[in-house]
């Protein structure tokens, strides 16, 4: 396991760490990230990942490692097509658990034994009130709870009712196992909560060995001290849940305590971050699956082309605190403009194209042009971009009536082919209802990379895509999936903030080499923005399909004058 982030903020928890280890509380650190495999990991998935991962790196010295479980109790939610996405994210990412990957469902044994030890301790009872029951005599935060008329049944009692639960003699909904600790507790959690449930469902992992599931709650800190995990990292709405993960660990037979320690999740703008909610847009439509590069989704955001280091960067950057805010997305647009600014090599298309006549080009003097592939970084080279009569350039780049303070091209205004000529405007056509259809212009020879002749103005350069070489690709233009910034709180729901133009399919002309690039070639479209080679439906020299990274600027930010 390589280390993609040597050098991680100070925070509260690695406080917490450093001090274990100088005290001598643990000879070393081990982690885990244990998601539930019910949908597809994202952003906030990947805070939790760089953390518990992370630790485990700056800690590799003393053997410190992170552990990858799947806590797959509910089969009726659960995959294996979740499993496989969530090692393939953790990987993407830049983490390896290598050989610590467990299964919830690996200990179903072992949480039978513990839920057997608690019975035989008087710690845990068969109830078979139902679900409307039990809730109705849990109580609420001012009036406590009480026990249903069976909780004082026998200890044999109880486990036989246990063992006819997991031998299948209940339909689903007869009866629960559940934990004796204090009906009348503040906390609602530790109001005799339920460990097992009946529940007649295939199982990914287990096939149809069990019939009865423990909670989540219950499985936790079990699997916690079974593997000796020394700090349990968990979201902040887990932390009501800490006295009950604490009082299994002290009344169940584990071999090790592990201690739970909360932070706030991640919440973004302009996003829902619920697994609940990303799975009702995939399910009805609402997204193209949960992939699509509109969603927070870690293989959405991949197939979008943000790198793995800027969602790490990301990470570091927002930091861990223990109360709940929200981030501004746009900090993590940032990054990925930030690291591809760096990185992507430049390539040219014309998204909105209008067709250039230059008037005097001659074959024999010019057939390509020598341009940079990264104008910030030599070392990147140059590649040959073919020319030839015909140009395409942005429409956006031409003015009939240009105001001042517009350097692009105009009638008689000079402008230059980025890496190439200047050309000056010498007529332009248009049609019945006013649309520049054809632009006539000339090249000043001897104007390739040299600086603008004496007596011409030329403060910019364009881009540009030939049109003899040039080839149609279907760009994606994606834009953040919701339009107000907290669509939790719309008040008709979250589906109804949907932004219409999240996604805009245009056809654009793009310079041979974008032609033929592999998919997942990342790169910036000159002036535009970046975008990446789709990784599903881009074919290299048949059907080229780019989509749409992230913009120049944040145009957002604009708008909301920032």
């Amino acid at each position: 396991m390589s280390d993609p982030d040597p050098s991680p903020k100070p925070d509260f928890i690695r406080e917490i760490i450093a001090d274990d280890l100088a005290t001598g509380k643990h000879p070393t650190i081990i982690t885990r990230f244990p998601p539930e495999p019910n949908g597809y990991l994202h952003i906030g998935h990947a805070k939790s990942i760089c953390l518990n991962f992370g630790i485990a790196l700056e800690n590799a010295g003393i053997g410190a490692k992170c552990h990858l479980r799947f806590d797959d109790t509910n089969p009726e939610k659960e995959e294996s097509e979740y499993v496989e996405s969530i090692k393939a994210d953790v990987r993407w990412l830049g983490f390896d658990w290598e050989n610590d990957l467990y299964f919830a469902s690996d200990y179903f044994e072992f949480f039978y034994e513990c839920a057997v030890h608690l019975i035989k301790q008087g710690l845990a009872y068969v109830d078979q009130n139902s679900a409307e029951e039990i809730r109705a005599k849990r109580g609420n935060l001012t009036t406590p709870g009480t026990r249903s008329t069976g909780s004082d049944r026998p200890v044999e009692e109880n486990l036989e009712l246990l063992a006819s639960m997991r031998a299948g003699a209940f339909k689903e909904g007869d009866c629960v196992l559940r934990a004796r600790i204090d009906m009348a507790s503040s906390n609602m959690n530790l109001r005799d909560p339920v460990l097992y449930r009946i529940m007649h469902a295939h199982h990914h992992n287990t096939g149809d060995a069990w019939c009865i599931y423990p909670m989540y709650d219950f499985a936790h800190p079990l699997e916690d001290a079974l593997e000796h995990i020394t700090h349990s990292l968990c979201t902040l709405e887990f932390e009501n849940h800490r006295p009950l993960y604490d009082w299994f660990i002290e009344n169940c037979p584990v071999p090790s305590k592990p201690r739970q320690i909360e932070f706030a999740r991640l919440n973004l703008t302009y996003t829902v971050m619920s697994k609940r909610k990303l799975l009702q847009l995939v399910q009805e439509g609402l997204v193209g699956g949960w992939n699509d590069p509109r969603l927070p989704t870690i293989s959405g955001l991949r197939r979008r082309g943000y790198p793995a280091p800027a969602i790490r960067d990301f990470c570091k950057r927002i930091g861990l605190t223990k109360f709940n805010s929200t981030t501004d997305v746009a900090l993590l647009e940032f990054e990925v403009r930030d690291l591809l600014n760096r990185e992507a090599p430049r390539r040219m298309a014309v998204l909105d194209p209008v067709r250039v006549v230059l008037e005097n080009w001659s074959a024999e003097t010019i057939g390509h042009i020598d341009v940079a592939n990264h104008p910030q970084n030599p070392a990147a080279g140059e590649r040959q971009v073919p020319i030839s009569g015909e140009v395409w350039i942005e429409r956006e780049d031409f003015m009939e009536d240009p105001p001042k303070k517009f350097y692009r091209l105009g009638p008689g205004r000079h402008v230059r082919l980025r890496g190439g000529h200047i050309i000056r405007c010498t007529s332009h056509e248009k049609d019945a209802a006013g649309n520049i259809t054809l632009i006539g212009a000339e090249i000043l020879p001897g104007t390739v990379g040299a600086d603008s002749p004496a007596g011409i103005e030329c403060r910019a350069a364009i881009h540009w895509v030939d049109v003899a070489t040039g080839v149609d690709a279907e760009v994606r233009l994606y834009d953040r999936l919701f339009s107000v910034e907290d669509p939790d709180s719309a008040e008709g729901g979250f589906t109804s903030v949907l932004n219409p133009d999240s996604l805009k399919t245009i056809t654009a002309k793009v310079e041979p080499a974008l032609a033929v690039a592999a998919a997942g070639f990342s790169c910036q479209f000159e002036r535009i923005g970046y975008f990446i080679a789709d990784g599903i439906d881009h074919q290299p020299g048949a059907k080229p399909v780019f989509n749409r990274t992230v913009a120049l600027r944040d145009s957002w930010g604009k708008q909301a004058g920032r």
